[in-house]
């Protein structure tokens, strides 16, 4: 053999190393976030839209951690996707899966400027911090990253049905907090 083709087969077998490498991190990962809990289900009246928009679902990832994809669940791939802020909560439409996260959930909504595979302008992602499952058993808190034109729109849409225990609100930002901050 000449020294090309043992120089592409080298390189194509680092290919190969490469992929299966991937694969086996990405299913490592999997196994180990199985604990996490699943979205609740779509409700059939999710009331009145105050909202919808266009963008791409960029990640979910663990609370506070925005380089820790969240790979189970549906949630663990960047996607087109519809977003629609209704009464009961907000409403992920993804390729496939329906992503519903109830308004009692949502923990903070604000603008992010990066998280894993993705950093934008300041401020030009929406941030969704909520938490799946039950929060007084089982749960585990997570972030959502949107990227859409109109981010401020959507964060005060989403901050309108947020349940009010009480709230801090940073113009700069728009962040809004729930829960007591005592």
């Amino acid at each position: 053999m000449d020294e090309q083709t043992v120089l592409f087969l080298e390189v194509m077998a680092g290919f190969v190393v490469i992929i299966i490498l991937g694969i086996i991190g990405w299913t490592t990962r999997r196994r180990r976030q199985r604990s996490i809990p699943s979205p609740e289900t779509l409700p059939a009246d999710i009331g009145a839209v105050h909202g919808e928009f266009e963008g791409f679902y960029v990640s979910t990832t663990l609370d506070g951690q925005p380089l820790n994809r969240v790979a189970v669940r549906g949630l663990g791939f960047r996607a087109r996707a519809t977003f629609a802020v209704a009464d009961r909560g907000v409403v992920l439409a993804l390729p496939g899966n329906n992503v519903f996260i109830p308004r009692e959930a949502i923990r903070e909504v604000t603008r992010a400027q990066y998280t894993i595979d993705r950093v934008v302008e300041p401020g030009g992602l929406v941030l969704i911090a909520w938490t799946l499952g039950d929060p007084s058993g089982e749960h585990t808190d997570v972030d959502s990253y949107l990227r859409i034109d109109e981010t401020q729109k959507l964060v005060d849409l989403i901050a309108s049905v947020i349940p009010k225990k009480s709230t801090n609100s940073v113009p700069s930002t728009g962040t809004v907090k729930t829960g007591d901050n005592s």
